[in-house]
C-alpha cells in the first residue's frame, strides 16, 4: 500500500468491471457483505454471483461507501466490501474523510474508474483528466490506498485488505463496457434479503 509521500501514478492497464467483480466474489468464503453502487457496478455484482450478503444501491449516487461504513461499524467481525464508480464517489467525497476518521478495520472499498458518468450518457468525470481518486483518498487519511496495476495485483490487494488493520481503498481503471446483468429493481426485497444475510432479519 502507499503513503502520501510514496504515491505512484495511476496504472495504465484498463480492466473489465465484471471480470474484477467476479474475481472478488470467488474469494468470499465467510459470508462477507458486498455493497454495490448504482448502475453498472451493481449490475455486474448481481451477475457475478447473487448472494443474500449483497446489497444493491438503487437510485442514489455515492451512497455505497457510506452504507458500507454503517454495516462495517454495526458488524465489526464481518468483512465488508464496497464497490463504487468514480462518478458516484465524486458526489460523496466527504465520506472518505469520515471513513478515515472512524477507521473500521473490516472495510475494503473498490473504486471502478472509467472516467465517465456511464449510466447517464458517458459524460466525462473529473477523474478522466485531473482528479486522482487514490491520491484524494490518501489525502483524506486513507493511507491504505493504491491503484491496482493489473488483475493479479487487484487480487493481491484484495487479499492484503482482508488482513489489514484499517480501511483499505483500491482503485482500478476499467473500460466503458456496460454491465453484464440487470439488477432486479425491488428495493424492499433487496433490503430484506440483505438484512437476512446479515443475520438481523428472518428470511422472506
Amino acid at each position: 500500500m502507499n503513503t502520501a509521500t510514496n504515491l505512484p501514478a495511476r496504472n495504465t492497464k484498463v480492466m473489465n468491471r465484471f471480470d474484477l467483480t467476479s474475481r472478488l466474489i470467488k474469494k468470499l468464503e465467510h459470508e462477507e457483505a458486498v455493497i454495490g453502487g448504482i448502475g453498472n457496478t451493481n449490475f455486474d455484482l448481481w451477475a457475478a454471483g447473487h448472494r443474500p450478503q449483497n446489497f444493491y444501491m438503487l437510485g442514489s449516487m455515492g451512497l455505497a461507501f457510506p452504507i458500507a461504513l454503517g454495516v462495517a461499524l454495526a458488524q465489526p467481525k464481518r468483512r465488508i466490501f464496497a464497490l463504487e464508480g468514480d462518478g458516484s464517489l465524486l458526489m460523496q467525497l466527504g465520506s472518505l474523510s469520515t471513513i478515515a476518521t472512524l477507521a473500521p478495520k473490516n472495510l475494503t472499498m473498490v473504486v471502478m474508474d472509467n472516467g465517465v458518468y456511464q449510466i447517464t450518457g458517458a459524460q466525462p468525470t473529473p477523474a478522466a483528466a485531473v482528479a486522482d481518486i487514490v491520491a484524494i483518498a490518501v489525502a483524506c487519511g486513507l493511507v491504505n490506498s493504491a491503484w491496482a496495476a493489473d488483475e493479479e495485483d487487484f487480487e493481491r490487494l484484495i487479499d492484503q485488505s482482508m488482513a489489514a488493520t484499517g480501511p483499505t481503498l483500491i482503485g482500478v481503471r476499467i473500460d466503458d463496457k456496460p454491465g453484464v446483468g440487470t439488477t432486479r429493481r425491488d428495493p424492499v426485497q433487496i433490503r430484506e434479503r440483505f438484512m437476512h444475510g446479515m443475520g438481523v432479519r428472518e428470511p422472506l
